[in-house]
């Protein structure tokens, strides 16, 4: 019985161990010059990019209220910081593509298909979950956070405690988004089933929300503002699971055809 042409790795690509080591070397040295050319390019907007990103804060701030820093050096190194980390957003295509690059030899044309719109989509959710986190979640916690304190207790955040919240919150909402992505993967690779996954929607709801205890602020509303689209996104990855056939199915599939 012959191998489908579909599930054979492309020809000729089979390298010694030195040079596929050579390959990731250059491939990993090109990804941190796109990433130190992004950060050259927006540094000198630096204290821009934080007066942009802490917007949210500062219209939940009580009147006469402001940011504080209690370091010496935190004025200058929380915008950096800041610049750092929106260089390596700004720069995630480009990472996945040299990612790609290096394994996409590898894989059979079958994986190929169902690997590059995973990638393509694993972009885009990454990226709306941290939108998601600036417009929707920053308002409504910063805006708890600031009427929930006593009476008497001015309310002023110092600015690297808010980027070591932001940056958390950006990262945790952008994993997190990438739930129907890390659904479909085990479904297709037979990890699971879809109907499986429903028999156990209790104890993902539980889930759910106890990763967004742990990755969020101590406070219900951005425990809630997690957790919830986290299981909305759990549904839509099991819908689509129903229309998937997994790989193992789809390999006998066209064993029989081959036959």
């Amino acid at each position: 019985m012959t191998t489908p042409e579909s599930d054979q790795p492309d020809e000729g690509t089979e390298q010694p161990l030195t040079s596929h080591l050579l390959e990731l070397r250059s491939r990993l040295l090109r990804s941190l010059v796109v990433v130190l050319i992004i950060f050259a390019g927006l540094f000198s907007f630096a204290n821009d990019i934080y007066t942009i990103v802490s917007v949210p804060l500062v219209n939940a701030l009580p009147e006469g209220s402001q940011m504080i820093a209690t370091d010496v050096a935190s004025p200058f190194l929380a915008p950096f910081k800041l610049t750092l980390v929106l260089a390596i957003f700004i720069a995630v295509p480009y990472l996945l593509a040299e990612i790609w690059g290096f394994i996409a030899p590898g894989l059979y044309r079958n994986e190929k298909r169902l690997l590059a719109p995973v990638l393509f989509f694993s972009i885009l959710l990454f990226y709306a979950g941290i939108a998601f986190a600036y417009f929707v979640v920053f308002p409504l916690i910063f805006a708890f956070f600031s009427a929930a304190g006593p009476e008497g207790v001015a309310y002023t955040p110092d600015i690297s405690r808010f980027l070591d919240t932001v940056l958390k919150l950006f990262f945790a909402f952008g994993i997190a988004f990438e739930i129907p992505i890390a659904t479909i993967v085990l479904i297709y690779t037979g990890a699971t089933t879809a109907k499986s996954l429903s028999q156990k929607r209790p104890y993902i709801i539980v889930g759910c929300f106890v990763a967004g205890m742990l990755l969020t602020p101590p406070d219900p509303v951005s425990q809630c503002l997690m957790a919830l689209p986290m299981w909305l996104l759990f549904e839509i990855g099991v819908l689509l699971g129903y229309l998937i056939k997994p790989k193992k199915n789809a390999e006998e599939a066209q064993d029989t055809d081959a036959d």
